[in-house]
């Protein structure tokens, strides 16, 4: 099982005490022993065993490369050359890319091991990964409850020692929220910092692939190595890639001053998530950081803008999944092959959101739901635009509760679509976004605590959460 984060195993195989052999071995040891969540679809054993011998012949000869020996999962809607991409779903079961996406080859020129690619809800869809073609995922703190998602096999397989690092996607929370779920970090950068290249899309104006890691320092390296301009992907800013180790702060240095929500929020969420949020502002107010209240006024626009935006994207995205070019063709006999393709390839949710999506692009309700839609996103980049004019970064919970038992909120949509009320707004605006463990419930589930940053401000919101991390491990403090 891998045990540790990727910066304290690369320096054990600097000093001679382990092996990327070794450690490949012990985390396909851990695929085996936990196949029982369900946080793989695909594991690449001969290919991960090849790669870490490689690996080990760098480290020998002193050529080691950033993320040399890192063993990584790759949410498995993320394209990879020569494995099988199936998005979760019945329509690309059997789908073989044959290009890599930017980001898996970055992290391959950066010496990272591919383990598998993991679990997911159908196509991104879904905030508990209930909704896979193949298995319900299954939290490893305790499986009878959900892992969260869409990203519930990546934080699987870093929760449970799969990995050192997963790969996921960010729509509305589909990092942040697996991660709280699961108890490690999940970093969903500005929206244009890393290409969505290879990435299957759900919602082009919200998607955003970012690392979850046991560290924020390993969240920054990773995303140093994906993130930066890339020529297929037209919406990538020039900015340079974001900085792969956050900078301490100093002694007399002073701390952030973090914006704080008030009684409209902290009424919504539970007794145990409250609980951890004062205490964690309580011990960050003990170590220098001040806070001021900020005000979310359109926070009561966030879930309805999401869903009018996100599921016309999709019914747009998904549109080529007809049964003629690729992926699944269902058997008709006289019936239109389309139809008959879409009804059997999609699962129930991508289906209804399929369906959601054209209604509110059709003639009659274009203007009526999703051209009011677009002006509450600006009315809502307008609302952050106030907010960080009074603080350098927001604190808020992730979730408004920890993980929930598999099965109690999978016939009522709404409800499920309402754990995302505290993470959708970052997409929506496009801000940096990250989620750090904070606590544990009355149920010993872990808890997550979020941080939004400035558009573009990755490296700081990297920097502040990387200085939280630790304040939060002094117990004493």
């Amino acid at each position: 099982m891998v045990t540790e984060t990727y910066t304290l195993f690369r320096q054990r195989v600097l000093d001679g005490t382990t092996c990327c052999v070794d450690e490949v071995e012990r985390a396909l040891e851990a695929i085996r022993i936990n196949e029982h969540l369900g946080a793989f679809i695909t594991v690449c054993a001969d290919r991960a065993r090849h790669a870490a011998e490689e690996s080990d012949r760098r480290f020998r000869n002193s050529t080691p490369r950033p993320l040399e020996g890192m063993i990584v999962a790759i949410k498995d809607n993320i394209s990879t050359r020569g494995i099988r991409t199936t998005c979760a779903s019945r329509m690309l079961d059997s789908f073989l890319p044959v290009y890599d996406a930017t980001v898996v080859e970055r992290i391959q020129e950066a010496g990272a091991i591919i383990i598998g690619k993991t679990n997911l809800d159908e196509f991104a869809m879904g905030s508990s990964n209930e909704n896979s073609f193949y298995s319900v995922a299954r939290n490893p703190h305790n499986p009878e409850f959900v892992p969260g998602g869409s990203s519930g096999g990546s934080a699987i397989a870093v929760a449970a020692g799969m990995a050192h690092t997963a790969l996921g996607s960010d729509t509305g929370g589909s990092i942040r929220q697996p991660a709280a779920f699961c108890g490690v970090v999940g970093f969903k950068p500005s929206y244009g910092r890393v290409s969505r290249f290879g990435l299957v899309a759900f919602a082009s104006s919200l998607d955003q692939i970012g690392p979850l890691t046991r560290s924020v320092s390993d969240a920054a390296l990773v995303a140093s190595v994906i993130s930066g301009h890339d020529p297929h992907d037209s919406t990538t800013s020039h900015l340079p890639p974001i900085e792969a180790a956050p900078s301490p702060f100093a002694i007399s240095e002073q701390r952030a001053r973090l914006g704080v929500v008030g009684k409209a929020i902290l009424d919504s969420v539970s007794s145990d998530v409250r609980r951890t949020y004062e205490d964690v502002l309580d011990r960050l107010r003990a170590h220098g950081y001040s806070t001021v209240e900020v005000d979310f006024f359109s926070i009561d626009a966030w879930i309805p803008t999401y869903y009018i935006l996100a599921t016309a994207e999709a019914s747009s995205n998904l549109a080529r999944y007809d049964g003629i070019r690729y992926g699944f063709r269902a058997d008709t006999d006289g019936e239109d092959i389309v139809t008959a393709t879409r009804t059997v390839g999609f699962g129930p949710e991508v289906r209804r959101r399929i369906m959601l999506g054209t209604y509110v692009l059709s003639a009659g309700y274009y203007e009526a739901f999703y051209g009011k839609a677009q002006r509450a996103r600006r009315w809502i980049v307008e609302n952050y635009r106030d907010i960080f004019a009074r603080c350098d970064a927001v604190i808020l919970p992730t979730t408004p509760t920890p993980a929930f038992r598999i099965g109690e909120k999978i016939s009522d949509p709404l409800a499920m679509y309402l754990n995302d009320v505290l993470t959708v707004s970052a997409n929506l605006a496009g801000l940096p976004a990250l989620s750090i463990p904070a606590g544990r419930s009355s149920d010993r589930l872990p808890i997550g605590i979020q941080l939004q940053a400035p558009l573009n401000a990755d490296d700081y919101l990297l920097r502040i959460a990387h200085d939280i991390e630790r304040c939060l491990s002094d117990r004493a403090g």
